[in-house]
């Protein structure tokens, strides 16, 4: 069976506009095949998508979202196509519950590419010491550390955290939805947040 390297997941996600593990999935299937896996993906009805993920989406809003007493606040880009669709009450209200959700979740990074790679290192780090002083087999460690890891990133990514006003859907279920109810490519690009007193 061919590797699946993360350079073959990233180029499909690029060309289809879905996520990380349903992207390494479609690879698996198909032996590493991109055309292959984007059949997949379209049979599986996941890539209603792929036709818009070719597009820029460059237009869109910045929304905030300050905490009741003003000592929290978010700032959130969030892309779209055009201008038209920027101005949409739908939009603005995802974007404006991006926001929201950030400021009660307090994610790192909207997805696994931007948690930086010393972060992820520090995390595999701790999880190795865990296993060790839990006395688990070696053979056992590297799984126990894979499956904490994924824990971390479903924790911390902001996509894949469950959405705070409906704990049943993630973030990217929320933005899928979305993304089909408006009919154009949308992206969560960045975030900050401040907190009174606290640096950076």
């Amino acid at each position: 069976m061919a590797e699946i390297t993360a350079q073959a997941v990233k180029t499909l996600r690029e060309r289809t506009g879905l996520g990380m593990m349903d992207c390494k999935k479609a690879l698996a299937q198909c032996d590493g095949d991109m055309d292959k896996a984007i059949d997949y993906l379209r049979k599986q009805g996941l890539a209603a998508v792929e036709k818009r993920a070719g597009r820029e989406a460059t237009d869109g809003v910045i929304a905030s979202y300050i905490h009741p007493g003003s000592r929290l606040g978010v700032l959130v880009e969030v892309n779209c196509e055009t201008d038209f669709v920027a101005r949409t009450p739908d939009f603005q209200q995802f974007a404006r519950d991006v926001a929201m959700h950030i400021a009660a979740s307090r994610p790192l990074a909207v997805d696994r590419d931007g948690v930086p790679a010393a972060t992820v290192e520090r995390e595999r780090e701790i999880y190795r010491e865990q296993a060790k002083n839990e006395g688990k087999p070696e053979k056992f460690a590297e799984k126990i550390i894979e499956g904490r890891l994924e824990k971390f990133f479903q924790e911390f990514c902001l996509l894949e955290q469950p959405f705070v006003k409906n704990p049943e859907q993630t973030v990217k279920d929320l933005l899928t939805e979305i993304t089909a109810k408006i009919g154009e490519k949308i992206t969560v690009r960045r975030f900050a947040c401040f907190r009174l007193g606290e640096e950076g």
